[in-house]
């Protein structure tokens, strides 16, 4: 038995799940392509050493960023994440809002070919605009609906092209159109949309407070330029731009909310036409607790009959 909380960035998930698990007996697997990067925290809204210290939380600070980090690596902790919560008693809650990450783990990685070590290694030295312009030759339709700004995207596009001689985009659609029943206890989390507006903008304003600058200089000294996936981070790319000269703070601050509304809104996009989700929209002013303490009254019926077919009977712990 698992349960799945996706949504998008500012909705409330992570305290929602911490509250979750603390009521089920569960252990929080974190589905964030970034928050698996040590030392990119404030950025990327990493849950506090408090908080690690209620629940136990996985698939965090798991690699550097000079490292390079992909779906079927996410599926491969994740599934070993997931038997060892479930292997003393306790419920595993996916929660995040990397859409590719939940749909690989959940339905698979599809047919695309592994990744290529040597192959990568030659991609990440070619320049961009080649690149971008052998994508638009061989495959203009995933070139025209690629984030081209996403160095990883594009090399991953160019890698299938390479490995199969057959572009990515009917390879992908197959697997987009083809969603797998979701378990019993999958959730997309939202927040009307004026709400979640106001809640993204004063994250944002939080992780400035709470030293966005000083951090991305931390990481720009440990040589973070030099890493593009870990560089794609929301929030730090525009921080970098700013420490550049090339717009001020306060232009920054703008525009890391316009970007992560932006973000939001593909997120939202995503979770609706790539998955089967049970969609839970909080009424305006709904606390986390009280979402949690709604969906800890829905799902305890379903984790009792999962732990009584699996032979366990954990007492949940207390929040």
């Amino acid at each position: 038995m698992k349960v799945v909380l996706a949504g998008p960035t500012a909705a409330g998930k992570s305290a929602i799940a911490l509250l979750l698990a603390e009521k089920l007996g569960g252990e929080i697997i974190s589905v964030d392509s970034m928050q698996v990067y040590r030392g990119l925290d404030i950025g990327t809204a990493k849950p506090t050493a408090q908080e690690r210290s209620r629940v136990p939380h996985h698939l965090i600070d798991v690699v550097e960023p000079s490292e390079r980090f992909d779906a079927a690596q996410f599926v491969q902790l994740a599934a070993q994440a997931m038997v060892d919560i479930q292997s003393r008693g306790r419920v595993p809650i996916l929660c995040g809002g990397t859409g590719l990450y939940f749909k690989a783990v959940l339905e698979g990685l599809g047919q695309a070919p592994p990744a290529d070590p040597v192959l990568r290694a030659e991609l990440y030295a070619t320049p961009l605009e080649r690149l971008l312009l052998e994508l638009a030759e061989r495959d203009p339709q995933t070139y025209e609906r690629i984030d081209r700004r996403n160095p990883r995207r594009i090399i991953r596009a160019i890698e299938v092209l390479r490995l199969t001689g057959r572009p990515l985009s009917p390879q992908r659609r197959a697997w987009e159109q083809s969603p797998a029943t979701p378990p019993p206890a999958a959730f997309c989390l939202t927040r009307p949309a004026d709400e979640l507006r106001q809640r993204i903008d004063a994250r944002v304003d939080r992780m400035f407070r709470e030293g966005l600058v000083a951090e991305t200089e931390r990481l720009l000294e440990a040589g973070l330029a030099e890493h593009p996936i870990a560089m794609q981070a929301l929030g730090y790319r525009q921080v970098v731009e700013h420490l550049s000269g090339v717009r001020s703070l306060a232009e920054t601050v703008e525009l890391v909310k316009l970007r992560s509304r932006q973000f939001a809104k593909k997120q939202l996009t995503w979770f609706r036409r790539q998955m089967r989700l049970t969609w839970i929209t909080a009424r305006p002013g709904q606390s986390d607790r009280e979402m949690a303490e709604l969906l800890a009254g829905a799902l305890a019926p379903v984790i009792s009959s999962g732990r009584r077919s699996s032979g366990g009977s954990p007492s949940p712990s207390s929040p």
